[in-house]
């Protein structure tokens, strides 16, 4: 089990180290600057951050000591003639008279560094990142240099080749709302699942879009959103404009992987083929961002849930985590040290973790809870810490 949690928050980078059996926090590093997801490489156990910096842009930065010593690297960067189909918020395809908007375009800029995520011991230095607005980039060389996935960019579900001309083809991603903060309403990558088997095969999750993967090193890419619905779409079983948010997989299962959706938690059991909606709305599993899934068990997954979209808080001022243990069939909720009034903790898609015996979560309160049992009780860890962005294990 790991003896180090990687919080990445609003203010900042902090690193909990578990010390005679209590969990102590470092002085917090990259001090005022949000952190939208910190990391590390178990490959080689560099350490890994990307920063929305308010004057300068989303950053990276990397630790190669442990976190003694930080370097800031170059931003990533669209190419030049990098566009996209341009979202409008409330209705996206719609003007107020019913009839279609004209196909409006934008030229593409980083607006944030999403996720992480590293490829396989097959591939030392290959590391990928998912970006609003939309896309995924790849270092080869451990980050010095970066590279936008241009087939996945230029995917006929997102218009087509838009660096050679108008759309050939309807756009199907839709904005997600966590860019509007940004000024913009445009999709995002916030999940990259590389499969430990096959570092060429990987997934991607994508808001507002769905789930797509890759069986060639993103030469190729494929929608993976059969079973899936969408409640708020005409056709709910559409093919595109699925609102994950968080895809993972089970390291030693590959082919089991875990969704919480907008529209509830969905599995699958053979790689993303299909998917089988397992929300539980006795147990309140349904809604929420963050989900976990066991290193060693596929079947086994931790979320925790909230009470909804419009009142995004924890469900009746009690803050609790469900667990299942037979694919999605039956949940299990647990309370036991978590605040069970007038707690209103949200956790964020990237804020909870498990590994092996233990699950870690952080809270939009600034909270930090540890369980050493599977999730079955808890302590907090920390308190009046900045609002938590993602929490991973190191």
């Amino acid at each position: 089990m790991s003896d180090q949690i990687l919080l990445g928050t609003r203010k900042g980078t902090l690193i909990l180290d578990r010390k005679q059996g209590r969990w102590a926090p470092r002085p917090i590093q990259h001090s005022g600057m949000s952190i939208s997801y910190a990391a590390r490489d178990p490959r080689d156990g560099t350490l890994w951050v990307a920063m929305d910096h308010a004057h300068w842009g989303p950053k990276l930065s990397r630790s190669k000591d442990g976190g003694a010593t930080w370097e800031n690297l170059t931003q990533l960067a669209y190419p030049k003639g990098a566009r996209f189909v341009e979202q409008h918020l409330p209705t996206p395809d719609e003007q107020s008279d019913g009839t279609e908007r004209p196909t409006s375009y934008k030229d593409a800029a980083l607006l944030k560094v999403w996720v992480l995520a590293f490829g396989g011991s097959d591939q030392p230095g290959t590391i990928h990142a998912g970006t609003l607005p939309g896309g995924l980039f790849t270092s080869k060389d451990g980050g010095d240099t970066w590279e936008l996935d241009v087939t996945l960019w230029n995917h006929e579900s997102r218009g087509g080749d838009l660096f050679a001309g108008p759309a050939t083809s309807r756009n199907q991603w839709g904005g997600t709302p966590a860019a509007v903060a940004y000024g913009e309403f445009v999709p995002g990558i916030h999940s990259i699942a590389v499969d430990p088997r096959n570092s060429a095969r990987m997934l991607v999750g994508v808001s507002c879009a769905g789930v797509i993967e890759t069986r060639d090193g993103g030469r190729t890419w494929e929608g993976r959103n059969r079973g899936m619905t969408n409640d708020y779409l005409p056709n709910p079983e559409a093919e595109w404009g699925h609102d994950p948010h968080f895809v993972t997989m089970c390291p030693a299962d590959p082919d089991r992987l875990w969704q919480q959706n907008h529209s509830g938690v969905f599995t699958s059991e053979d790689g993303a083929q299909r998917w089988k909606k397992v929300s539980r709305s006795d147990v309140a599993v349904h809604f929420g961002f963050p989900i976990a899934a066991d290193d060693r068990d596929g079947r086994t997954a931790w979320v925790v849930p909230a009470k909804g979209d419009s009142e995004r808080m924890s469900i009746d001022g009690g803050l609790f985590v469900a667990r299942t243990q037979d694919g999605g069939e039956t949940w299990q909720t647990f309370r036991e040290g978590l605040p069970q009034g007038h707690s209103y903790d949200v956790v964020y898609r990237h804020a909870l973790d498990a590994r092996a015996d233990r699950v870690c979560f952080g809270s939009t309160t600034g909270n930090v809870y540890v369980s050493e049992d599977r999730g079955e009780s808890w302590r907090c860890v920390g308190n009046n810490f900045p609002p938590i962005h993602s929490v991973r294990f190191a």
